[in-house]
């Protein structure tokens, strides 16, 4: 820590006892290392005072400070009071206040008068009205904006009034009541004060200084580097530049210090990455360079705090760690179920009797639970996936979940105090739970916060709406981190670019040094436009950025090795546009840049086919699988045999899932179940025309029957595109109708002698003392003319039903599962002239397919061979499957444009 220790031997040099000097830092993370450096001198007096130049500030304003919530709620109690027009209500008025306070904070500290500017924005307002005729009414924007203008310059004054009667100041409030007072407290004090490090002052903040340092009663000490002071381009040493041109610098008083620490030699390497997250895979690769293996000079700098747990995740071999920017609250798992526990009550708000389950299940995963909650939430899910419920009903939701332990956090809220009580309960409850240390830490959080936001809301009569809760409990967890413990001295620093202030190190790596994340370029939140800022020297973007230019120098003016990442793909708000600052440094330094471009590539895992042999085990299930064998056992077996193994051999199943959209596999089931409704009632009938024409007229009443078969809800087809799919299956059905009517019109003679009739038992033999049985289901069954039809519905369309088997092809003709819908027909052609009450009959197998209604049924057709020719191949498929030495080969399918 060159700087640190560079100002401490000064100041002992003057006084061996340093607890004259009160040291003044822009930060409090220096003094841990100032006492160590103290510790190395063997020091032993007393420590200085430390102050942060804020504390000093609020110490010689003596004002009880105010802000966030407890600012809110009072500024909103003084603006209802003086009827201005909107009246909003406080969900209205914290969309442009807090916005508003930063803005006026800006005006009190910067600006010589806040009513000054207040009158400008106003008479700004009131001159473009005039040139342009806005008429009476008050919701053209123009108007809109003249007139909350108007209203500020009533608002603001009022408010600091009320708050100086309570002795509470705002940040800016504190400056300029500081600001009065910094004249005497400078002749006054008998303190000496020692300013270390700084680079921008608020006006305030300079009057102190300097005033401080014409009693002679403090001292300066910057860190600036030639690289950057000397150039009247560079912005980071644009504040620096300023400072020495006091005339408190003279020839008694030297500005300390400018170094030439940049120019001296060092590695810089640059790293083009692609993608965020893979910026932390590079960084064991960078330690691996580092020689200091305790990495005790060592700092990793995230300009975006969302990598510190990628970051952390690639550190496991990092013996000390010693993180310092702290984890934001709000990227935790207990956070984001609070966030859907109050979206959940404001779409409550909307639908008041029903619950969407994608607002219930993740509240339900996320938030902790006992294994009390853990049974009964297994058991809602289970019933809910089961019975495909898109929207659950109110009763439903208390049928099931009632016994959870916080189901009233689950139900609409009557009055956001009592939610508040109902949420300190539970988070009190939550703590006793088994639960780790960062949840723990997460949880108590929110407890604190619901109880300070609670203590806050009672002064106050106004209604608070949950929207309105919602934001302040946001805005509260925002700004909150749960900081790491760890060894400040020893080992790997990780941390933001603001925790750097007055550290060096050896080694730097920085991540994310993207445009817009270093500096943060014109993302400036505010109502005051650039040239009346630049006009009343109010801060832009332009000063944020000298800023941020000045910590990005002076962290890397002292290290030897730097190593700069940056996101080099755009997405969403990243430009994937590397930082200006390492574009200057390319062009304008003197230092080698070593490029490196960091591709995110995967190689295609060169995975070989999954083998399963059939073992003893396996060879009893099959067996066992031969007394029951189904035409869909053969076609999943084509498909992939890895497939059959698991589904037939291991009994595996699919998870449910809920379809908020009717999937493929139910749109034909929907479709099937309505057919098998409509003709199960004119079974065993020679069927009329009127037959068919009643049930065309009630094809609705069959599709209900058949959604009361899928056991899906009825209000799952009443809109959106399962409105739709329903009125597709309802157009099918009638052309399947309209087919069989026009056939008996034209004198044809139609049966329906079966639907979905059950096979079984019916045995084919492999040779003489080997057999399988056949079992399964015949969509349906009829008569046309005399002829037996054995037709199969099928959702896809049809596909290969001329079989052509010679003596050439008949061994492995249906080893191919493009004639998977063939072999099917074959199957059922076999089992129905086996069974004896079809014994004689013409047989004509076919398909109807859905997707081709209106062509009727495809008939099988044998241009080559015979059914003889056709089970001679199904038997040596089904001898392939029983085979001991063919082993069960996954099938990759492989997918081309």
């Amino acid at each position: 820590m060159k700087f640190l220790n560079k100002i401490i031997h000064e100041l002992l040099a003057q006084n061996p006892d340093l607890s004259e000097f009160n040291i003044v830092l822009p930060g409090k993370r220096p003094i841990v290392f100032i006492r160590q450096i103290l510790e190395e001198n063997n020091y032993s007096g007393f420590l200085p005072n430390f102050f942060t130049v804020e504390e000093l500030i609020d110490r010689i304003a003596d004002k009880q400070p105010v802000q966030g919530i407890s600012l809110w709620l009072f500024a909103f109690d003084v603006y209802r009071s003086l009827g201005l027009i909107p009246k909003d209500d406080f969900a209205d008025f914290l969309k442009w206040f807090p916005t508003l306070q930063k803005d006026w904070d800006d005006i009190l500290k910067f600006s010589e008068s806040d009513e000054a500017v207040l009158q400008y924005m106003f008479d700004e307002e009131r001159i473009k009205e005039w040139a342009q005729d806005l008429g009476d009414d008050d919701d053209v924007p123009r108007k809109k904006f003249l007139n909350f203008w108007q209203n500020m310059n009533i608002f603001l004054p009022v408010l600091k009034k009320k708050l100086q009667e309570k002795n509470w100041a705002t940040s800016g409030m504190i400056h300029e009541t500081a600001k009065a007072k910094i004249v005497d407290f400078a002749k006054n004090t008998s303190e000496h004060f020692v300013f270390c490090g700084f680079n921008a002052f608020t006006p305030v903040e300079e009057k102190l200084v300097r005033s401080l340092l014409q009693w002679n009663k403090a001292q300066c000490f910057f860190q600036a580097d030639r690289y950057y002071f000397d150039d009247e381009r560079q912005e980071a040493g644009k504040f620096l530049r300023n400072h020495k041109t006091w005339k408190e610098f003279d020839d008694k008083r030297a500005f300390q210090w400018i170094e030439d620490d940049f120019n001296q030699p060092k590695n810089i390497k640059v790293y083009e990455v692609s993608g965020n997250v893979t910026q932390t895979k590079v960084l064991p690769e960078i330690f691996k360079e580092i020689e200091n293996k305790t990495y005790s000079n060592t700092a990793v700098v995230l300009l975006d705090e969302n990598l510190l747990p990628a970051s952390l995740d690639v550190m496991y071999g990092v013996d000390n760690l010693n993180i310092t920017m702290g984890f934001p609250l709000k990227n935790l798992s207990f956070s984001n179920a609070i966030k859907q526990l109050f979206y959940l009550q404001k779409q409550l708000e909307k639908n008041k009797s029903s619950y969407y389950y994608r607002d219930i299940f993740p509240i339900l995963e996320e938030l902790p639970k006992s294994a009390e909650d853990e049974l009964i939430i297994s058991n809602f899910r289970t019933k809910i996936e089961e019975r495909n419920i898109v929207y659950i009903s109110r009763k439903l939701l208390e049928e099931l979940l009632s016994g959870l332990s916080y189901y009233n956090l689950l139900k609409k809220a009557d009055h956001t105090g009592v939610y508040l009580d109902m949420l300190i309960a539970f988070c009190r409850d939550i703590k006793w739970l088994e639960i780790d240390d960062i949840q723990y830490e997460n949880v108590s959080h929110f407890e604190s916060a619901f109880r300070i936001i609670k203590n806050q809301l009672s002064p106050y009569d106004f209604d608070i709406k949950m929207e309105t809760l919602e934001i302040l409990i946001n805005q509260h967890v925002n700004s909150e981190s749960i900081d790491f413990q760890g060894e400040p001295l020893r080992g790997l620093q990780i941390m933001g670019l603001l925790e750097t202030r007055l550290l060096n190190f050896e080694n730097v790596i920085m991540l994310s040094v993207n445009e817009g994340k270093l500096p943060l370029g014109n993302s400036q939140n505010t109502y005051i436009p650039f040239d009346i800022r630049r006009y009343f020297d109010l801060h832009t973007f332009l000063e944020n950025d000298s800023i941020y230019a000045y910590h990005f120098y002076r962290l890397i003016q002292d290290s030897q090795n730097v190593h700069l990442l940056y996101n080099a793909l755009s997405s969403g708000v990243n430009t994937g546009e590397k930082s200006r600052f390492i574009t200057q440094i390319e062009m304008e330094s003197s230092h080698p840049i070593e490029h490196l471009i960091i591709e995110n590539s995967s190689e295609p895992i060169a995975s070989k086919p999954i083998e399963i042999p059939k073992t003893e085990i396996v060879l009893e299930r099959l067996q066992k699988w031969k007394e029951k064998v189904s035409a869909s056992h053969l076609t999943s077996y084509l498909y992939n045999p890895i497939d059959f193994y698991l589904s037939k051999i291991l009994k595996t199943s699919e998870t449910d899932e809920i379809e908020e959209e009717l999937s493929v596999k139910n749109y034909g089931n929907l479709v099937h179940y309505s057919l098998q409704e409509v003709y199960e009632i004119l079974k065993g009938k020679v069927l009329k025309e009127k037959d068919l024409q009643n049930s065309i007229k009630d094809i609705d009443k069959y599709i209900n029957v058949a959604i009361e078969k899928l056991k899906h809800q009825p209000e799952f087809y009443e809109k959106g595109m399962n409105y739709i799919h329903r009125a597709i299956a309802k157009k099918v059905i009638e052309n399947v109708l309209n087919h069989d009517l026009e056939l008996v019109r034209n004198g044809n003679t139609l049966e329906i002698l079966d639907i979905e009739k059950r096979f079984e038992n019916v045995d084919f033999y492999l040779d003489r003392n080997n057999k399988i049985s056949f079992l399964g289901f015949i969509d349906r069954i009829d008569r046309l003319n005399g002829t037996l039809r054995i037709i199969d519905y099928k959702t896809a369309k049809i596909k290969n039903l001329t079989v052509k088997i010679d003596e050439n092809n008949v061994a492995d003709y249906f080893h191919n599962s493009e004639r998977k819908q063939a072999l099917q027909l074959c199957i059922y052609h076999y089992v129905v002239q086996n069974l004896p009450e079809f014994w004689g009959l013409p047989i004509e197998t076919g398909i109807w397919s859905f997707a081709e209604a209106k062509k009727g049924v495809v008939s099988l057709q044998f241009d080559k061979g015979s059914i003889d020719d056709a089970m001679m191949s199904v038997k040596n498929l089904i001898l392939e499957i029983l085979n001991p030495d063919l082993h069960f080969i996954e099938n990759i399918q492989s997918y081309s444009n």
